[in-house]
């Protein structure tokens, strides 16, 4: 019999049990759901509202289906729909009659609510330390490398001169931002909605202040309508790792690139590659690919959330059962690809000579010898035009700007000199571009630093 089936007079049909029961997925929610109600009996019996022998009864047989839970020894049934009826059905097996007072001013639109926001409070955690782990081998590859010149790329055309560590450091950044906006996410969900109850709160005198500290939050929500309809928390999380994902996804396809034969700027680890079931010169980045294409489940899991809550009238609606599968979907596959994809990169072998070589071809140092130029007293719109007719000429002839002697510069403009060669090397032009932010060996020994602070920061004192 199900806990609410006194208002009707017939058995559900098997088909709508089917589509009602939420057990298969909600099921992870065990611990959250427990823990909360381990705080509402404490909170109803301080409150006088619960005597303090069913609260001890309750306590003692929420703490025992907990353990038995994360030991894998605990079966739910489909039959009891959800983990909430589950947990309670199964306290009130063990102890009786005060099993049946837990449920007192609550709901299960208000426990619900309360589960899934400490659930995606924790993982949100978890998620922040494997985004800490990747900037962790961030910077140690790009410590390796800050003196590895290699392209810089706009519309994927060689552009200017930087380092390998420079390039990583900007997806450094990028995951930065990630971590940050995960903790925004956790600081914003930091209310609790337990006592809301189906949605005009409860005539109990219940302390809501007390459930909210106990379950460590720093206050209840305002307003009971808004406490068991509210899902913007699963919305920001579901938006964030999306944006998670595209920055991982943008690097994938870094390393797609740079690892084919067209640049060879990196070789993967054999044990992050894979090989063909035809062609034995193989070795494919799929570790990468993955990833990529995992990056449009996670948009998926987000669309199909936002449209789920788009058109909900206050305040909870059956509808918002649909809530959970594309966070834990979502969550599952971060928390898959972040670990894997970091194993990948501090693994991987990075070819100097390479990139190099490729830095020297596609006149990285154009703009470098329109700035000569200009420091020579030529307006730089000028030395632009100078210098791009140099290009072509070069071009033309499969030259380096480099390859042209004095002479044939000069022909161009008598403002160069013999010092322009020391404009023109490629390092040079790296290690010039000391503006905050730049390629320079100290300006990402800086970044460096600055990244480890951050991750240091969070790992000394995790919220």
């Amino acid at each position: 019999m199900k806990l609410w089936s006194g208002r009707f007079g017939k058995d559900t049909d098997a088909l709508v049990n089917k589509l009602n029961a939420s057990i298969g997925f909600d099921q992870r929610l065990y611990r959250e759901d427990i823990t909360g109600s381990m705080a509402h009996a404490e909170m109803l019996a301080a409150q006088g509202i619960l005597s303090q022998e069913d609260n001890a009864a309750i306590q003692k047989g929420l703490r025992e289906i907990l353990s038995e839970a994360e030991a894998g020894e605990l079966a739910f049934t489909a039959d009891n729909e959800d983990i909430h009826m589950n947990v309670e059905a199964l306290l009130t097996a063990r102890i009786g009659d005060p099993g049946k007072r837990l449920h007192t001013a609550r709901s299960r639109n208000d426990q619900v609510a309360l589960d899934f926001r400490m659930y995606v409070r924790r993982e949100i955690g978890g998620v922040i330390g494997r985004i800490l782990e990747l900037e962790t081998v961030l910077c140690r590859q790009a410590a390796r490398h800050q003196h590895t010149v290699m392209p810089g790329y706009t519309h994927l055309q060689r552009a200017q001169p930087v380092s390998f560590a420079h390039y990583l450091l900007a997806y450094g950044q990028m995951f930065s931002r990630d971590v940050t906006r995960l903790e925004d996410c956790r600081r914003r969900l930091d209310e609790c909605p337990l006592g809301s109850g189906a949605l005009a709160g409860t005539t109990y005198p219940i302390d809501r202040w007390k459930t909210a500290r106990d379950l460590g939050f720093s206050r209840p929500m305002g307003n009971s309508m808004d406490g068991v309809s509210d899902r913007d928390y699963a919305l920001e999380l579901l938006s964030d790792l999306s944006i998670l994902m595209a920055h991982l996804s943008r690097l994938a396809e870094e390393v797609i690139l740079w690892c084919s034969w067209e640049f060879r700027f990196i070789e993967l680890d054999d044990a992050y590659a894979t090989g063909s079931s035809i062609m034995p010169q193989k070795k494919n980045p799929d570790v990468a690919e993955l990833v990529r294409g995992k990056t449009g489940r996670v948009y998926g899991d987000l669309m199909g959330l936002l449209t789920v809550m788009k058109g909900l009238p206050l305040a909870y609606n059956k509808d918002m059962q649909e809530d959970k599968e594309p966070v834990f979907d979502a969550l599952d596959t971060v928390n898959l690809c972040l670990p894997v994809f970091a194993a990948m990169l501090d693994t991987m072998h990075v070819h100097p000579e390479k990139m190099r070589q490729a830095a020297g071809r596609g006149f990285l140092n154009a703009t470098d010898c329109a700035d000569y130029l200009t420091r020579k007293g030529m307006p730089f719109r000028d030395a632009y035009t100078v210098t791009g007719k140099l290009v072509a000429a070069c071009a033309s002839q499969g030259k380096t700007l480099e390859d042209l002697s004095l002479d044939e510069l000069q022909q161009a403009s008598d403002l160069f000199d013999a010092d322009v060669y020391d404009s023109l090397n490629l390092e040079n032009c790296m290690a010039l571009r000391k503006s905050y932010g730049g390629p320079a060996a100290e300006e990402t020994a800086r970044q460096i630093r600055e990244l480890k602070a951050f991750v240091a920061e969070r790992e000394e004192k995790p919220e």
